[in-house]
């Protein structure tokens, strides 16, 4: 990970939660120093205040022209947070938005039209090093910025660039919320288990590590998912049997996701506002 622009210009961290907190991590692993980093946070963990003993910054005066700032707050606190940044609105510092929902334009409305904005949707498994990140950038971001940004996010997982922000609503239904449709899926899985007669904690953990080893072996195998589904369903076997209810194309699986997923990127759309 080269970081010799960030550790000789700074890094401002605005929040330090569950997922600034996973980044900082993976940036310190992979050579940021403590002293280039500036982390703003009202309520930081015992872990950011031993790293500020060591040579953080925590809280304390911001330098003039850091490389990044990078916004990692819920986006109801937005409006409160994001004012403390915006003495380096305007210049080179490049802004690198976590924040679900707050479009690029608003950033541009609160940092100044001429700031080089990039916002990413990363997702929750960036907490254990295996998310992925969108981002897309506005026009005064060059290509050695998004490079950067692109460094930063690699230290939780994998990175793919957008076309146009239009896209981030569809990206947020698909990885941002998706966890969470994998997560009640291992519930469904467990409960229906448990419906078959086997105990709850075993129905749990079958259910968990074969969507956990289902999903390792389709992201590292050559064939796509599709054939990978193939591959296990013997013809007229229980695979095949299951599968026939769950492919459906009135009441299965394909229609109930494309709904789950219109409704989040609809929703998507309404929070930002339509933009």
């Amino acid at each position: 990970m080269n970081l010799d622009k960030v550790n000789e210009q700074g890094l401002v961290l605005l929040g330090c939660g569950k997922m600034g907190s996973a980044m900082l991590a993976g940036w310190l692993t992979g050579g940021l120093k403590r002293e280039s980093v500036y982390v703003i946070d009202p309520q930081p963990s015992d872990w950011v205040q031993g790293l500020a003993r060591e040579g953080l910054h925590l809280n304390r005066e911001l330098p003039p022209s850091p490389a990044i700032a990078v916004v990692a707050v819920k986006p109801q606190t937005m409006g409160d947070a994001l004012p403390q940044l915006q003495a380096l609105g305007g210049g080179e510092t490049v802004f690198l938005s976590i924040a679900a929902g707050t479009p690029i334009a608003a950033f541009e409305h609160a940092l100044g039209e001429t700031t080089p904005i990039i916002r990413a949707m990363p997702n929750t498994p960036a907490a254990v090093g295996h998310g992925i990140t969108a981002i897309i950038g506005n026009g005064r971001v060059d290509e050695p910025a998004m490079q950067l940004a692109e460094t930063l996010l690699g230290a939780v997982g994998e990175t793919v660039r957008l076309d146009s922000e239009a896209q981030m609503d569809a990206v947020t239904a698909l990885s941002g919320s998706g966890p969470a449709y994998v997560f009640h899926m291992i519930e469904c899985m467990a409960r229906a288990g448990e419906a078959e007669g086997l105990p709850a904690d075993l129905a749990l953990r079958l259910a968990l590590v074969t969507v956990a080893g289902a999903g390792d072996l389709a992201e590292k195998a050559d064939e796509g998912p599709d054939q990978l589904r193939v591959n296990v369903t013997s013809p007229g076997g229980t695979t095949a049997a299951a599968l026939e209810i769950l492919m459906d194309e009135q009441d299965g699986l394909p229609p109930l996701m494309r709904r789950a997923v219109a409704a989040a990127a609809a929703r998507s759309r309404e929070l930002a506002g339509g933009k």
